[in-house]
């Protein structure tokens, strides 16, 4: 997983891993989920991809858009 840059000093993820249909987003907790094209929606796969490349507004856009639609949940070690 890639460190998210977190630029605005203030998000709850830590690292990200994107795919051709997905974005797996790792949480300061410890918990990935696991967002795809099928499940969340291509659009905001997405934006939520260009997001975390940026560094900025991916948490904020998980929590007001994308809220629970996600394909898969764990727990990192």
């Amino acid at each position: 997983m890639v460190r998210y840059k977190n630029l605005d000093g203030h998000s709850g993820v830590l690292a990200y891993e994107l795919g051709p249909d997905f974005i797996k987003v790792q949480f300061t907790g410890g918990v990935v989920y696991l967002y795809t094209s099928k499940v969340t929606g291509r659009r905001n796969v997405e934006h939520m991809k260009s997001l975390a490349v940026r560094g900025r507004g991916l948490s904020t856009f998980i929590s007001t858009t994308v809220k629970d639609r996600y394909a898969f949940k764990s727990f990192s070690n």
